[in-house]
C-alpha cells in the first residue's frame, strides 16, 4: 500500500517554489520546530527564518530556506506563505557567506541607527543564516546519499 500523502505548496510574492504530493513537511515555528504528516490537525502559524525539510514519496527528501511567513495546514493541504524561500539546490554557498559576512558589518554598526534599522540588519543576518544552514543541511544530505 502506498504511503498517504499530502498536497504542499510553498510560495512568495516572486514565485511558486514547490508545489507537489509529499509524506512530511517539518518547519521553523516561532513556537518551535513541527513536522506535519498527512491528517494533520489544522493548524495557522507564524514561521520564523529557518529551514524546512520536505519528504517525498520514494525517500526522496528536499531542503529550503525560510526567511519567515505563515503556514496554514487544512485537512489534505499545507500552504506556506513565505516572504523569501529558496531550494538549497539553487542557493551559492559563497554568496552566502559574502552576504552573512555583510549583514555582521551591518550589525556591528546597527549601534548608531534606529530600532527600525537594527530590526531590518537582524532580520537579514537571520535570512542568511537560514539560508547556510539549509545548503549545509542540503549538502550533509546529498553526502549521506552518495555514501548509500
Amino acid at each position: 500500500m502506498p504511503d498517504k500523502t499530502i498536497q504542499f505548496e510553498i510560495v512568495t510574492p516572486e514565485r511558486t517554489v514547490l508545489k507537489e504530493e509529499v509524506l512530511q513537511i517539518t518547519v521553523p515555528t516561532t513556537t518551535g520546530e513541527i513536522t506535519i504528516l498527512p491528517d494533520h490537525i489544522p493548524l495557522v502559524s507564524v514561521l520564523q527564518p529557518g529551514v524546512i525539510e520536505v519528504k517525498r514519496p520514494g525517500n526522496i527528501q528536499e531542503i529550503m530556506s525560510v526567511s519567515g511567513g505563515f503556514i496554514e495546514v487544512m485537512k489534505d493541504k499545507v500552504v506556506i506563505l513565505a516572504d523569501t524561500a529558496e531550494r538549497a539546490d539553487e542557493l551559492d554557498e559563497e554568496r552566502i557567506k559574502a552576504a552573512h559576512q555583510r549583514a555582521e558589518e551591518l550589525k556591528k554598526n546597527a549601534k548608531f541607527v534606529d530600532d527600525v534599522q537594527f530590526a531590518d540588519v537582524t532580520a537579514k543576518l537571520e535570512k542568511e543564516l537560514a539560508r547556510f544552514r539549509a545548503v549545509n543541511r542540503w549538502r550533509k544530505l546529498k553526502n549521506t546519499d552518495h555514501k548509500n
